[in-house]
């Protein structure tokens, strides 16, 4: 059944902040933050119970929108702060919001041990291939070969994938989607937030003011339907031959696995650790 976008426009939304938003029409990131809180609508958790904390970047604003328990943080450190709620009131629903830049250049020593460490948290990162905020500088996801502030004549360094780094790093769930797939976006973000451990959700996205329109890839809507060609489902994807998967975009779940849960671990040193004193 549909959710009602009224009910979640009153529900959620802060509207004394700074309405309309920064973003620039056609933006991804308004599609993320209508897909989480779809997630979390249907999973009638609590405002009060959950914790959003966002760095610096275009998504970095989401937080000032969302009226949950929220953390506008410095830059590469949203996964930092997470972590020190999360190891303070394990009990919280705790949601890292984070661009590609912001979590994997700055933050991507932060981003690789959350995942080692398993965290009891999720992490949901836009990826639009571009520093977008700071003015258009290519980052960890920048294809090779496009043209960015900082590579005026071609990128010279090649791209890594976000979720096969955090299924390689020891996240317990990973999954990917574009904006294009709306739908699938917010029940990949429903099932990492219902997911005990580190629980990853990359969302391909547009930015056409500061990418696609220096690599000619058209406007909003055309990089949407970019993203639609471009897409294949995993189930699909493991039926392909390696040179037909070129230049595709695996979407859906690529890791869900259960391991142990690094707050949890923490309390049982503490009880050890407190017993041993106790005997001493």
């Amino acid at each position: 059944m549909p959710i009602p976008a009224q009910a979640l426009r009153h529900k959620y939304l802060r509207h004394n902040k700074k309405f309309p938003h920064v973003w620039c029409p056609g933006c991804g990131n308004g599609i993320v933050m209508g897909a989480l809180l779809r997630a979390i609508y249907r999973l009638d958790i609590d405002q009060d119970d959950i914790v959003l904390a966002s760095g610096i970047g275009c998504s970095g604003r989401m937080p000032t929108y969302l009226d949950f328990n929220t953390l506008h943080t410095t830059h590469g450190r949203a996964l930092t702060f997470a972590t020190g709620v999360k190891l303070a009131r394990p009990e919280l629903n705790v949601v890292a919001i984070m661009g590609d830049g912001d979590a994997t250049a700055i933050g991507g020593n932060h981003f690789i041990h959350a995942a080692r460490r398993n965290l009891n948290l999720t992490a949901i990162i836009i990826n639009n291939s571009i520093y977008g905020m700071t003015g258009g500088q290519y980052s960890p996801t920048t294809p090779f070969g496009s043209k960015s502030t900082t590579s005026v004549y071609g990128h010279i360094e090649h791209a890594f994938s976000i979720a096969e780094l955090a299924v390689t790093a020891g996240a317990s769930f990973v999954a990917r989607a574009t904006v294009y797939h709306a739908d699938l976006v917010d029940r990949l973000i429903e099932q990492a937030i219902k997911k005990r451990g580190f629980a990853v959700v990359e969302v391909i996205s547009n930015c056409h003011v500061q990418y696609g329109r220096r690599n000619k890839l058209g406007g909003a809507v055309d990089m949407l339907k970019s993203f639609k060609e471009q897409a294949v489902t995993v189930s699909r994807a493991e039926k392909m031959k390696p040179e037909e998967l070129e230049g595709k975009t695996t979407i859906g779940v690529l890791a869900d696995r259960d391991l142990p849960i690094s707050t949890e671990e923490y309390k049982k040193v503490r009880s050890q650790a407190r017993a041993t004193k106790e005997r001493v």
